[in-house]
């Protein structure tokens, strides 16, 4: 018997946490069934050399290369290409709102079905009154466990149409190196302390967060500080003070190599929590209250419990002083130990299961009147929100030919991805048919 295809599509949100998901469960989906990640986010380039799984970027709405009605479309007929080419039994969706494409897709495809992988812990903002609407176009919703549960007070908390598995990580103790391996692995110096910090950049409150943080770090004798991002400001001008050795690296799943910290400083995102404090590693939260996940009741869960160290992202003298407790190392092994008590994150492998299980199970088909009307209810709710918030300007498009490309390499996709042209990518083994498909899809609507 033939392993099922299960398409595994994540939103563009803010960090990792859509895409580190959908990694996890489709890592625990390899041995039997054949996982394929879509997803709007630019990390997804990590994804296919690094795991060796096979993925494809899709232009979101957001990067404006064409108009939001047409993009729900051009959406639609993505997935159902890739449907159609790999005989996909499961389509899931990893993100705060489905996307009226992915409804639309399994309109169009009506044995497939659809599954949204829903996480907790919302903030009380206007996404949550189309929940009713969304959670009626699903076959089956599954939320990944959180830490943090028990102060969860968001609107999917009252609600009871979802089943919830243990927390999902990429962090896995049986999978991560040695403390001298990471440090190898990672160039850092095998004798001297070091401190991951993952904190954003860009907006001007994220660079002083930033700033603020790292001057907590300063004292700490031979410290080595690593970070994911350059520490700089939209100009180019750096954040970080003077008397740190920083150094900047870039390494997926970095889940793997934790062991190589003595700290670590991050935002208090589903990813960053679940890994981190998986790992043990004595942590600094600093929450980022943009976007619907609602950091701070996160944070201030694993701080009342002992497990991580909170600190007031709206107060910058705190998170310097917060951070600063980090090189009491008394204060890490209290949070060492913490953290051990914490259950191990096996979402990943219970979700896979329960995909594999729902692939086999002939359900009844939902009505398709009734979801081509959420069909179009969720467009119009979508444009008119666009219209209400505010959006930053999308990237712009260039004039050049349109780029197709299967590449699985991280550096030429991200090359692809950051350029202005349009860029079409495409699974690494896709038929001849599928690469004509893709084509007509391209010309259709970016014309």
């Amino acid at each position: 018997m033939s392993k099922p295809t299960v398409i595994l599509a994540t939103s563009n949100g803010i960090g990792m946490g859509h895409l580190a998901r959908a990694s996890a469960i489709a890592k625990a989906l390899k041995t039997e069934a054949n996982p394929i990640i879509v997803s709007m986010a630019g990390g997804i380039a990590e994804i296919p050399e690094a795991l060796e799984i096979p993925c494809e970027y899709i232009p979101g709405k957001d990067r404006r290369w064409m108009p939001r009605p047409k993009w729900d479309l051009y959406l639609r007929d993505r997935l159902v290409a890739l449907i159609d080419e790999t005989d996909a039994k499961v389509l899931t969706y990893d993100g705060v709102v489905p996307y009226a494409g992915v409804i639309a897709a399994r309109i169009a495809r009506p044995n497939v079905k659809l599954v949204w992988i829903r996480r907790g812990l919302w903030q009380k903002k206007i996404h949550r009154f189309a929940l009713p609407l969304q959670s009626k176009s699903m076959d089956l919703i599954i939320e990944p466990g959180d830490f943090a549960f028990a102060y969860d007070h968001g609107p999917t908390s009252k609600r009871h149409d979802a089943i919830r598995t243990a927390p999902v990580s990429l962090y896995q103790s049986n999978e991560a190196l040695s403390k001298e391996e990471s440090r190898k692995v990672l160039g850092l110096d095998q004798n001297r302390p070091a401190v991951l910090v993952q904190l954003g950049t860009g907006a001007d409150d994220a660079n002083e967060k930033m700033t603020a943080a790292l001057k907590g770090l300063l004292g700490w004798p031979d410290l080595q500080v690593v970070l994911t991002k350059e520490p700089v400001d939209r100009n180019g001008k750096s954040l970080a003070p003077e008397g740190l050795d920083l150094k900047v690296i870039r390494y997926f799943p970095l889940a793997k190599v934790l062991a190589a910290f003595d700290a670590g400083v991050c935002a208090t995102g589903y990813n960053g929590v679940h890994e981190l404090l998986a790992a043990k590693l004595p942590t600094v939260l600093v929450s980022n209250i943009r976007g619907m996940d609602d950091q701070e009741a996160r944070a201030k869960w694993c701080h009342d419990f002992g497990y991580a160290l909170r600190a007031n992202q709206a107060d910058l003298n705190d998170i310097t002083k917060t951070v600063k407790e980090l090189q009491d190392s008394n204060i890490r092994a209290s949070l060492i130990h913490k953290c051990s008590e914490l259950p191990t994150p096996i979402g990943g492998e219970e979700i896979a299961n329960k995909l594999l299980k729902f692939a086999e199970e002939k359900t009844g088909k939902k009505n398709n009147i009734a979801r081509k009307f959420l069909f179009q209810s969720l467009r119009y709710l979508a444009i008119g929100y666009r219209l209400i918030v505010k959006q930053k300007p999308g990237d712009g498009v260039g004039s050049e030919p349109i780029v197709f490309s299967n590449s699985t390499s991280a550096s030429e996709l991200h090359k692809y991805i950051r350029s202005g042209n349009r860029f079409e990518h495409l699974i690494s083994n896709g038929s001849t048919k599928y690469q004509a498909a893709r084509k007509v899809i391209a010309e259709t609507y970016y014309n």
